[in-house]
């Protein structure tokens, strides 16, 4: 039998009617899902077409979707409602909405902090507990890590620290947004916070951690196809960092590339335990996951904790990624498939 599903991700009607599986970044997946016997038709998605995209994926038994939370002023709201539509008719949908208001949010670094991989990690529900708590926060506990609760590229996660603490200047601090070509900025600590209140209105809570001091060491990407790492990325970050004065040293503030492992890299192994012995099935107990729920592709940040006793590395999850995983190590296409074509047999 040969089945039919729709590679999703976001463009303009323009992009929709020019698609094909071979002029995307994601040919290699419509290949390997070829040579499984799934053939796979692009359907890009804009709200300008949204009756056409449903009409189209309804015409398949499911969709595998690579779509940011946030794209420009445009969020995920009116889609994840239709994906939820299609899904109740039975068809695959990876990665399903609710799924990811589970673990593709910030709030799972609050959920899961008791998890090896877990920090001082505090909540905020509202700007009322925000606004009380957080400067309390700030004080006691040196640079923290404020981040809105849905987002991609870095928008709305800042570090924040006082710019001095002294009895004349304890309300003023100093932010850095995650956004790349982000600079510092000296304000109010009264300031910031209301402009984080607007946070609490598309993702509902903001999440507040400990600044790594490890950070220039890089993150981790931990890839995950299902519940087994099918790869692993590591790149030299810039995010939080800031950046040197413009000049000859201005290279210094871009990013390294993301230089890709397969699941077998030695220096990941710990990790890799880690993540499909304890971490993986301890966060689906605690955020109530089955294995067939879980997304078919997946990754989930790390961060360079403090060495333990014995000189070890620790691992400090930063986030997980769910809606829009991509670029993936060479290992992960035919995984894709593999598990693409097991849920499409098992439905």
């Amino acid at each position: 039998m040969r089945h039919q599903i729709a590679i999703v991700w976001r463009g303009d009607p323009a992009s929709r009617a020019a698609a094909t599986p071979e002029n995307n970044r994601y040919h290699e997946i419509f290949s390997e899902l070829l040579k499984l016997g799934i053939t796979a038709e692009p359907a890009v998605y804009c709200e300008e077409v949204q009756d056409e995209f449903r009409a189209q994926l309804m015409t398949t038994e499911g969709a595998l979707v690579w779509v940011n939370p946030l794209e420009g002023d445009r969020t995920r709201e009116n889609l994840d409602a239709l994906l939820r539509d299609v899904a109740a008719t039975g068809r695959l949908i990876s990665a399903h909405p609710d799924v990811i208001l589970r673990m593709g949010v910030k709030e799972v670094l609050h959920r899961t902090k008791h998890l090896g991989w877990g920090t001082d990690t505090h909540l905020y529900r509202s700007a009322k507990e925000f606004r009380d708590s957080f400067p309390k926060q700030l004080h006691t506990a040196g640079p923290r890590v404020i981040k809105q609760n849905r987002g991609n590229a870095g928008q709305g996660v800042w570090k924040v620290e006082w710019l001095e603490r002294t009895a004349s200047t304890a309300s003023v601090i100093t932010v850095l947004e995650a956004r790349r070509g982000s600079m510092p900025e000296t304000l109010p600590l009264e300031n910031f916070i209301s402009r984080c209140e607007a946070y609490f209105g598309w993702g509902g809570c903001i999440i507040d951690q400990p600044f790594q001091s490890r950070l220039p060491d890089g993150m981790i990407r931990c890839y995950m196809g299902v519940d087994k790492v099918v790869g692993f990325g590591h790149q030299k970050i810039k995010a939080l960092i800031p950046p040197p004065p413009e000049g000859p040293d201005a290279l210094a503030a871009q990013p390294g590339p993301r230089n890709m492992h397969g699941p077998d890299a030695s220096q990941f192994q710990a990790l890799r335990t880690k993540m499909e012995a304890e971490w993986t099935p301890r966060m689906m107990e605690v955020l109530g996951l089955e294995r067939d729920s879980l997304p078919i592709i997946w990754d989930a940040d790390f961060l360079y904790g403090p060495r333990n006793t014995m000189g070890e590395d620790t691992y400090v999850l930063c986030e997980i990624n769910v809606s829009s995983v991509f670029a993936v190590p060479d290992e992960a296409p035919s995984a894709i498939a593999r598990l693409t074509l097991q849920r499409l047999r098992n439905k």
